[in-house]
């Protein structure tokens, strides 16, 4: 057998899987993955390449902590999310937040309360079901969401996690009808996977803001996601254990590189789940967003370790 001369590329317009090319090249959708590490030339409005988040923060007196760590290790956060949903905190505790978050001018965003994972269906705790975790089951549970997110809105929230297609659908027809403020963020939950350039999308399509990739993508998945679309993208530089617990600070500056505009987030591996959450586990919601900060300015000193700058 004799070593062939010409062996074509799957990715070659003009090679083995042309039609497949040829279809996803009419529907502009990126047809493969990036070659090495493109530099992404997108930015956020204000000039800047990437931005800092600290998830899972639990209420006010969370927030606090994440100000007070923030400062002692002069990290830039730019915004802070919520897991337990909207309805899980008082009214007074979600303007107390939202007042935070206008004075120090850090985005506040909280996920939508209602979810399969919490209603009486059984199909989440199913060996293959826990990809249902974050939907809505029903017209009953999709009206709940809404409630939420409307009654957010009323108390001065501007953006929302969403982990239900149908409601992302029916949250970006009510910012163009004019049902929510023009500026309100719709953020999509790294429990709506997003791991290809046609769901990224088909998320902006539908009105999100911001996108949350699924924990593993590669460099050169996340570039191809960036090549598709021009909304931020959210990368958890640590994951959470419950989705792979990725821990990939050494790649902070490529993440950058290829993702910008890209929001680099931290949790915490190796720590007890907290939704939802309340004063019953006020130590560990702390503890674990005191321990989220230093692990950003971990990942923050890679940045500026190398001489990199927004």
């Amino acid at each position: 057998m004799t070593e062939s001369s010409n062996w074509p590329s799957t990715r070659d317009a003009d090679g083995p899987m042309k039609k497949s090319i040829s279809l996803l090249t009419n529907q502009n959708i990126q047809s493969s993955d990036a070659d090495g590490l493109p530099e992404s030339t997108k930015r956020f409005a204000d000039g800047s390449r990437w931005k800092i988040e600290i998830p899972s923060v639990e209420g006010p007196s969370a927030f606090k902590v994440v100000l007070e760590e923030a400062k002692k290790y002069k990290l830039p956060v730019a915004r802070i999310s919520q897991g337990s949903g909207i309805m899980m905190q008082t009214d007074a505790e979600i303007k107390e937040m939202v007042a935070i978050g206008k004075s120090e001018n850090i985005e506040v965003c909280l996920f939508v309360g209602p979810r399969a994972s919490w209603d009486i269906g059984k199909q989440v705790l199913s060996s293959a079901g826990g990809v249902a975790n974050p939907t809505l089951r029903g017209g009953d549970q999709l009206r709940y969401a809404v409630e939420d997110v409307l009654h957010g809105a009323e108390l001065g929230l501007r953006s929302v996690l969403v982990g239900d297609m149908g409601l992302l659908s029916v949250l970006g027809a009510a910012k163009r009808n004019g049902d929510l403020p023009s500026d309100f963020i719709l953020k999509t939950s790294v429990a709506m996977p997003c791991n290809n350039p046609a769901t990224a999308a088909l998320m902006v399509s539908m009105g999100a803001s911001t996108l949350n990739l699924a924990t593993d993508l590669s460099l050169q998945q996340i570039a191809a996601i960036r090549a598709q679309v021009d909304v931020p993208v959210d990368v958890y530089v640590e994951g959470p254990d419950d989705f792979g617990g990725p821990v990939r600070h050494y790649e902070v500056a490529d993440l950058v590189r290829v993702a910008a505009p890209v929001y680099l987030k931290f949790t915490v591996r190796n720590s007890p789940g907290l939704y939802p959450a309340g004063t019953h586990i006020q130590g560990v919601v702390e503890s674990t967003a005191r321990e989220r900060v230093r692990r950003a300015s971990i990942g923050y000193s890679m940045l500026t370790r190398y001489g990199y700058e927004k």
